[in-house]
């Protein structure tokens, strides 16, 4: 965005008086108001005050730039006025300031940031501050930032005047499973990447709460071409017949400018959203297991809030039975009325975890359509209807594998149906989804799972009575429990990270007994390992860090005991022969820990936050300790001293 598109003829004052710093504000203020960038010109003020307070905004060489962030700014804009006889602006040099811009920015968005960029690179020019200090009238002004702006970005000054106006040249949608991290690390390395190449670009994530920065039909008509940087699925029809890039998450953080050339120079195929996944490029195909990875992953990140809150509410009403010194038979948890109240509650939703992962497998393999099939296959599998039982056998539960399987088979089966239906006469066209689909799907998913269920029932009770047995032979369940606490710490929210934390919280809902509480508590701990230890070193070893490194490194104490592992990503996309091996020795070493101490946990997720629900929970943080001093010491040995 230039400088020129913000800074309107009405917005400059040249030869202006200012008796202070704060009536030069308020005459910058009074441009914006005049030019009509505001709804609120004092609120406007109190931001550009509390950024003043956080340190001077003026930059020396008799030049000050107060901005500020505010949602009484109507859009993005410039004020900037001369003052030939200087303020005293508190400047670092101690020189009065002669030439103030400010910048009016809207709260979704870094366009401030972008502008303040811009104006800094220019400004380090003395003569082009000279002509704009000396300039008599607005036109000048204007022409002067128009001219030094096409000297020192030149590749803007050779597009079309039009182009302009067309909006963002790139557009890019991120998203993760779990919709916390990756998302938004992926959208500000790609926003970064784009500011950095001078390349307009706007980023849609997918995140835990929701699409945010949603592209617009305008937008994607008039964009160059778009990128999808995620491991779940997102919807793809909006950007039929354009280009488009899809890849995973982690290449929008770590390839940002590689996925941004890629669509410049034109090697972006174009997209035909009745091919689905066909936009893929080059080294980035996507393979077969590529694909599989990412429908599981959009069953996952619905199904987790489901795991986490239900189980939170099971295990507060173990807990209150507990403390009431209930028997712990097979009532337990529902011998008080309170208890039963939360227990009724959290198994309602605890009870959707099965269909809804069944349900967004399928869906995210045949769209809409799927949706059914998997919905009902993922509750077949949980009661275990066969054709003698179509009830419901509790022999042939076969749990969370049997709704894996419900989602793909059905999905891939209702797929294969509606190609098969592309033959029908177009005057079925509109009855297609509401009845052939959903019919035909539904005998399809009833008719394999009645089949399934008895075979993956013997295979899902196997493996519960297998995990049972483990439990009592600390020979086994430790080395499980180190196993699955150090995948924690290989990719940190990625495939394997996933793959621990869905093994345990499927062996959670299948079978609630102290074995699987024990492989919970592992899993946990082994995900708040790596942020902590990184923490630690960045607290305790400082010369192995530099100093933006060591300022963000306290977060991860808060995101370590939050379990949110990814607070230790960007560490390990820096130094990743270091730490991501200490992380891994760390948490498989307190995932030992823990199971050698039989510390359990009943809720599938929370951190400190579910304490009440840690069996043994001192010696749980005592393993915790170990494992984070553990990984320091690591790092402390692996990373070398910065100069």
């Amino acid at each position: 965005m230039r400088i020129t598109d913000l800074l309107k003829k009405q917005g400059i004052s040249l030869g202006v008086a200012a008796s202070d710093k704060s009536d030069a504000i308020d005459k910058l203020v009074s441009l914006h108001e005049k030019c009509g960038n505001l709804s609120d010109a004092k609120a406007y003020k109190e931001g550009i005050l509390k950024r003043e307070e956080m340190g001077t905004t003026a930059i020396g060489m008799e030049v000050a730039i107060p901005h500020a962030k505010s949602e009484a700014v109507k859009a993005p804009a410039l004020t900037a006025i001369t003052v030939p006889d200087g303020v005293d602006y508190d400047s670092p040099d101690g020189a009065p300031c002669k030439l103030i811009f400010m910048i009016a920015a809207t709260l979704d968005g870094d366009v401030h940031l972008e502008v303040l960029a811009r104006l800094m690179q220019m400004l380090m020019h003395e003569d082009f501050t000279a002509k704009l200090k000396a300039a008599k009238t607005e036109e000048e002004f204007l022409k002067a930032i128009d001219d030094q702006e096409a000297k020192q970005f030149p590749e803007e000054a050779a597009a079309p005047a039009e182009d302009k106006k067309d909006g963002y040249r790139i557009l890019a949608v991120t998203a993760c499973p779990t919709g916390i991290a990756h998302t938004y690390m992926a959208a500000e390395a790609l926003a970064k990447a784009g500011d950095e190449m001078g390349v307009t670009i706007k980023v849609e994530t997918n995140g835990s709460g929701g699409a945010k920065n949603v592209l617009t039909a305008q937008e994607i008509a008039n964009c160059d071409g778009i990128i999808i940087a995620a491991d779940k699925s997102v919807e793809t029809a909006r950007f039929d017949g354009k280009p488009v890039i899809s890849t995973k998450v982690a290449d929008g953080i770590h390839k940002p400018e590689a996925l941004i050339n890629k669509v410049l120079n034109g090697e972006a195929p174009i997209f035909h959203s009745d091919k689905k996944a066909e936009a893929d490029t080059g080294s980035d195909d996507e393979s077969f297991g590529r694909k599989l990875y990412k429908h599981l992953m959009n069953g996952v990140s619905h199904m987790l809030p489901f795991v986490v809150a239900g189980g939170i509410f099971i295990a507060i009403a173990f807990l209150i039975d507990a403390a009431c010194g209930a028997p712990q038979d097979g009532n337990f948890g529902s011998a008080t009325p309170v208890a039963a109240w939360f227990k009724s509650i959290g198994g309602v939703a605890f009870g959707f975890m099965l269909p809804i992962l069944a349900g967004f497998i399928a869906m995210s393999i045949a769209d809409r359509p799927g949706l059914l099939v998997g919905f009902v296959g993922g509750s077949l599998a949980s009661l275990g209807s066969t054709f003698a039982a179509p009830g419901g056998d509790d022999t042939s539960i076969s749990g969370f594998l049997g709704a894996l399987l419900a989602g793909f088979i059905a999905g891939w089966l209702l797929k294969m149906l509606e190609k098969a239906c592309d033959h029908l006469p177009h005057a079925l066209e509109g009855i297609k989804p509401v009845l052939i689909y959903p019919l035909a799907g539904l005998g399809i998913v009833g008719v394999m799972m009645c089949a399934v269920n008895p075979i993956m029932g013997i295979i899902n009770t196997g493996m519960t009575n297998g995990v049972t047995a483990m439990a009592a032979n600390p020979a086994l369940i430790v080395p499980l429990c180190a196993l699955l606490a150090g995948m924690m710490a290989i990719d940190m929210g990625g495939p394997f990270n996933k793959a621990a934390y869905v093994t345990a919280a499927g062996l959670l809902a299948n079978s609630p007994n102290n074995a699987t509480y024990m492989i919970m508590a592992a899993v946990m701990i082994g995900g708040m390992v790596p942020p902590i230890a990184i923490a630690l070193s960045t607290t305790f070893f400082k010369s192995r860090w530099t100093p933006e490194e060591r300022k963000n490194g306290p977060v991860n104490y808060i995101m370590g005991l939050s379990f949110i592992t990814e607070g230790a990503i960007p560490y390990a996309a820096g130094h990743p022969l270091q730490v991501i091996p200490s992380c891994i020795v760390g948490s498989a070493c307190a995932g030992a820990l823990s199971a050698l101490f039989g510390c359990t946990l009943m809720a599938p997720h929370g951190g400190i936050f579910v304490l009440p629900t840690i069996g043994n929970p001192l010696m749980y943080f005592l393993a915790l300790a170990v494992g984070a001093v553990l990984g320091m010491l690591m790092l402390a040995i692996l990373m070398k001293k910065k100069a």
